[in-house]
């Protein structure tokens, strides 16, 4: 039995064990006393919202308070953890419980599902990420339980509907068990806040969060100053919340003459920043989306598209990615030969690495797009939004989830599976064995562009 596991590479036993967790998720959640009485579930919907949720998507073809009861919307929230802190992750705590010594293999594995460049110190990193997660959970659970006993007629539903929607905006599932996301919190800016802070902290990428942590304490290890950020970490904040930025001040000045035409000046600031936060890969909404006009879907494709940072809950091409090409392209432009930003020059893998994950997700999310339009009735918009919303593991929609076809079920399955495992582990996967080239043939230069 282990020969045979040896024959898998770590990038094949990471998609294998997602590829389990799905399986192991299916079953449990097909349990009949996790549904309400007479629910009745086909196999598609019950593997759609399966997958939905270990993606932490949140895109559903039914009602999860219609389908679930109060024992399978606890089970549901064990699967959200399962997709949003990762497999991994949790492997490692489950090894260190029993003592299980962490070898190599289980290094690379983790290595792999982490995006780390080296292997020293990994356990103690996921041990943290871990602690930090469920302590941000559980603050996040306190604080809107309490709040909620304004909202909910018994401290247990406020207790319910806290610690799930705690967790869900952690680990930027977009699930939700109001039955109207957050539309009937849409003038209460305090949960507004609480929701956007828990998303960011989810979204943002664990290894922000550590060093973050890090230098709250003044941790001087790894040779650094307490006060010294790595490069990873001032991409990616840098990135973040300027798409955050330009999402809310483009829906604040495309929807002037549409949605937020009758609304106060505080009612549009929180619809824009609530609505720009959620693109990155929460799929919570204050609004029903359909309603925003053509020109703001389509910026919030190009956001749901790129998606949260790496090793992060969140999918799509990733904040880094995005960032590494527009400088890229800058710097060309300006005729440098390489790509420099905060005082360092980027690797020419990590650039080619950049381009290789952008064509890749847009050649896939084409494909998906034409199949889509060829097997539905529905028009090309919100195909679109549904590709993006799947492909960067959202969960925003315009309304057509739960309408699509057995076949469309399955094209959405595949793009949100795909964006939570990564565009590298999917290209890893399908691609053969390493070959060393016993020769080169002589080089020629090609016209381009």
């Amino acid at each position: 039995m282990v020969s045979k596991w040896a024959h898998f590479s770590a990038i094949q036993l990471i998609v294998l064990y997602y590829a389990l967790a799905v399986i192991f998720s299916l079953i449990l959640l097909s349990f009949p006393f996790f549904h309400d009485e007479g629910v009745e579930l086909t196999f598609i919907d019950l593997l759609f919202t399966t997958v939905s949720a270990i993606s932490v998507t949140g895109l559903g073809v039914v009602s999860t308070p219609d389908t679930f009861n109060t024992a399978g919307i606890i089970a549901l929230t064990f699967v959200l953890q399962f997709g949003g802190i990762g497999i991994m992750t949790l492997g490692t705590f489950i090894w260190v419980i029993f003592r299980r010594r962490i070898g190599l293999r289980e290094r690379q594995l983790i290595q792999i599902d982490q995006n780390q460049l080296s292997m020293s110190g990994l356990v103690k990193l996921l041990l943290k990420i871990l602690r930090t997660i469920l302590f941000i959970e559980l603050i996040g659970t306190i604080i809107l339980s309490i709040y909620f006993l304004n909202y909910f007629d018994t401290w247990q539903e406020a207790l319910l509907q806290g610690y799930f929607g705690a967790i869900s905006a952690t680990t930027n599932a977009g699930f939700d068990i109001t039955g109207t996301s957050l539309v009937q919190f849409s003038n209460d800016y305090f949960v507004q806040t609480v929701n956007m802070s828990l998303l960011i902290l989810g979204a943002i990428g664990f290894p922000v969060l550590i060093e973050l942590q890090d230098f709250l304490k003044g941790d001087h290890t790894r040779g650094k100053r307490s006060n010294s950020f790595s490069l990873f970490t001032k991409l990616t904040v840098t990135t973040f919340f300027a798409l955050i930025a330009v999402g809310a001040i483009a829906m604040l000045l495309l929807e002037q003459g549409n949605f937020l035409a009758d609304k106060s000046w505080h009612e549009q600031i929180f619809y824009s920043l609530f609505q720009s936060v959620t693109t990155r890969n929460g799929g919570l909404a204050t609004m029903d989306v359909s309603e925003l006009s053509d020109p703001t879907l389509i910026l919030f494709c190009a956001l749901m598209f790129i998606g949260a940072s790496p090793s992060s809950v969140g999918g799509g091409i990733r904040t880094t990615t995005f960032a590494i090409m527009l400088l890229a392209i800058y710097n060309f432009a300006k005729g440098r030969s390489g790509v420099k930003v905060f005082g360092r020059e980027l690797d020419n893998d990590d650039i080619i690495r950049s381009f290789i994950v952008i064509t890749t997700a847009a050649m896939l999310c084409t494909a998906a797009v034409i199949a889509l339009t060829y097997i539905e009735p529905f028009p090309i918009l919100p195909i679109v939004f549904e590709v993006s919303s799947a492909f960067g593991t959202t969960g925003l929609s315009m309304g057509i989830t739960a309408d699509l076809s057995t076949a469309g079920k399955g094209i959405i399955i595949f793009l949100m599976f795909v964006g939570r495992i990564g565009i590298f582990s999917f290209l890893f996967l399908i691609r053969g064995k390493v070959i060393r080239e016993a020769f080169h043939y002589p080089k020629e230069r090609v016209i381009i562009g």
